[in-house]
């Protein structure tokens, strides 16, 4: 269970909490609980996400459940700092579509007396780590990985195997692009796929 940090009015420190997992994990659910417990405190909130991400909504930030919270779409991380005015509590979704200054971005934030919260996917695809992430993580105070259902064993999953043939490293989908797997179930799909693909380029070299 996290725990919010208590404040200590003599340090003019905030800190940064990272929200991560795969596909299907929660990650926004608890970055939407964790911001509307501090607007039920009076707290000051802003929520970014970045302007990719248009699968639900422009302007809201949106989980799989449906729940939603009133966010600003941004194409830059740099852009984040000017629109923070006087805010005590900073939401980021979705930030391994960020490049590495988000990194920056939140450290500032941080340093500033802010508290900021982040999700992302610590890895895409492939099951390496993504973009940003990992640098997050590295100078979070709070790490939370959360975890799916392999939608193949019923063990808790934290890879995102994508389902489709695309071959980009963003390609923004839901459940007809993705399924959350186990360690096991994800190298048995990679597995699969490669004999699959072994197939097709032994029938193109007969034909």
């Amino acid at each position: 269970m996290f725990l919010e940090n208590p404040v200590n009015h003599k340090e003019q420190f905030g800190w940064i909490e990272v929200i991560c997992g795969s596909m299907f994990s929660g990650k926004t659910e608890e970055l939407i609980r964790r911001l509307k417990r501090a607007q039920f405190a009076n707290k000051k909130i802003e929520i970014f996400k970045p302007a990719i991400d248009k699968r639900y909504d422009d302007q809201m930030v949106t989980s799989h459940d449906s729940n939603q919270i009133l966010s600003t779409s941004v194409t830059t991380a740099s852009s984040i700092p000017n629109l923070t005015n006087d805010c005590e509590v900073i939401g980021i979704d979705e930030a391994q579509f960020f490049d590495e200054e988000i990194v920056k971005v939140c450290n500032d934030l941080a340093n500033s007396g802010m508290r900021v919260i982040v999700t992302g996917l610590d890895m895409d695809y492939k099951g390496n780590p993504f973009g940003p992430m990992p640098s997050l993580m590295a100078t979070a105070e709070y790490v939370t990985k959360v975890h799916a259902v392999c939608t193949r064993t019923g063990n808790l999953a934290h890879y995102s195997h994508r389902t489709s043939d695309q071959k980009e490293l963003v390609v923004l989908g839901e459940k007809n692009n993705y399924e959350p797997l186990s360690r096991g179930a994800f190298n048995l799909a990679l597995k699969e796929q490669k004999k699959e693909a072994s197939k097709k380029n032994d029938k193109k070299k007969k034909s």
